[in-house]
């Protein structure tokens, strides 16, 4: 019992460390063109404001 927890863990240890190291590339990962008012809430940009 004991040597299937060590494994288990090592394998958990030798997983996470993988996976810290590799990224997703940035094709991956999405974002709009153009910024919705309720996006630019998330980025911090007050949308009322004017672009002027």
């Amino acid at each position: 019992m004991f040597k299937f927890g060590f494994s288990l863990l090592l394998v958990a240890v030798l997983a996470i460390s993988i996976s810290r190291r590799v990224r997703l590339s940035a094709r991956y990962e999405r974002s709009p063109k153009k910024l919705s008012p309720w996006n630019a809430m998330d980025k911090g940009i007050d949308p009322t404001e004017d672009k002027s």
